[in-house]
């Protein structure tokens, strides 16, 4: 299917825009998510908003949008956890394009003509966009260092600028051609947030990967004028959520080389600790020497992370040696479902 562009008179594909919610502490943030999608230059197709396994806020949320056509309201059909109900998005959806947008982020107007204009090749099977932290003080603290700004689902210092192609896109600001779907399958569930659990991570790496081994003359890119506002809680700028986030994205880490091999893995993750974060410490001690805020807080926090980081690979490689990889991949199309346990050997952790 597609639609006209209202601006230049061309057709672009349908985008269905999912939005995966779990709380109703978030409410006023999902319904700030659901009007920029509402209000953006190329309208979305339709709005879906897949809620994880919550009656009260599933009620909620069809009451609230019970007379609006363009918004629906559905259910997690897998198990608990952010990777199901974007599957469930995905198989509910209409469009040839599927985007995904955090419930707790708002979109700039082009968002979505940004990602369509990306898809003018055909061998583009991904686009992600740019995720701009919203600090609830409204400042950044001063000990929090750019690098890292991934800790709270944003986008982080050492990633390129423009239009670049990439191994894999940002989960909370992304979207895929449903052939990718088709191709690779579904998220892998048992990777990836469950609620208000460990905050892991990862899903969407592990998915691209699979995705270019399925497809390898997929192209996908980040475009980094689709841009987000992600919010981020006073409860995620401590640093005892820094280090706990850091430690969780190590077990994660170690389930997505479990998946799809340690080689691709941490492709992109070698470039980032053996030269963003040195780069990132040389700059914090350096202010820290001209006496400016938080140098030495940023440097002790990159090495903090690092060492966090660490620690849950190495835990997360040794218990997906003893017992396997509790995790699968759903079918979507005609995909072929995998387990964790099925993984060939290049899955292993190195």
């Amino acid at each position: 299917m597609s639609a006209p562009d209202r601006h230049g008179g061309s057709t672009v594909a349908d985008i269905s825009v999912v939005i995966c919610v779990y709380t109703e502490d978030r409410w006023e943030d999902i319904l700030a998510a659901v009007s920029s999608v509402r209000a953006q230059s190329l309208p979305a197709l339709e709005t879906l908003l897949v809620v994880d396994h919550n009656a009260p806020l599933l009620d909620r949320l069809a009451g609230e949008y019970k007379e609006t056509g363009q918004v629906r309201v559905v259910a997690n059909a897998g198990p608990r956890g952010l990777s199901a109900g974007r599957n469930t998005g995905i198989a509910a959806s209409r469009g040839e394009i599927i985007a995904f947008l955090d419930d707790d982020a708002v979109a700039e107007r082009d968002w979505l003509r940004h990602f369509a204009e990306g898809y003018a090749d055909p061998r583009v099977l991904a686009v992600g966009g740019r995720t701009l932290p919203a600090w609830d003080f409204g400042r950044r603290p001063a000990w929090f260092p750019e690098e890292f700004d991934w800790v709270v689902g944003c986008t982080y210092k050492g990633l390129p600028a423009g239009r670049v192609r990439v191994r894999n896109v940002l989960g909370g600001n992304a979207s895929f051609r449903r052939t990718a779907f088709e191709a690779a399958g579904g998220f892998a569930t048992g990777i990836g947030r469950d609620g208000d659990k460990r905050p892991l991570g990862g899903e969407e790496t592990e998915l691209c990967i699979r995705l270019s081994r399925a497809r390898p003359d997929a192209v996908l890119l980040i475009d980094d004028r689709a841009v987000i506002h992600h919010r981020v809680p006073a409860a995620r700028q401590r640093f005892a959520y820094f280090r706990t986030r850091t430690y969780a994205e190590g077990l994660s880490k170690a389930l997505v080389a479990r998946s799809v091999g340690a080689g691709k893995g941490l492709e992109s993750e070698r470039r980032y600790t053996t030269r963003v974060l040195p780069a990132g410490v040389g700059r914090g001690l350096r202010d820290a020497l001209l006496a400016r805020p938080g140098g030495a807080g940023r440097a002790g926090a990159i090495v903090a992370g690092v060492v966090a980081a660490a620690g849950g690979y190495v835990l997360g490689s040794v218990r997906a040696r003893r017992g396997g990889a509790a995790f699968s991949v759903t079918e979507i199309g005609n995909s072929v479902v995998r387990t964790g346990e099925e993984a060939d050997g290049e899955g292993a952790a190195a």
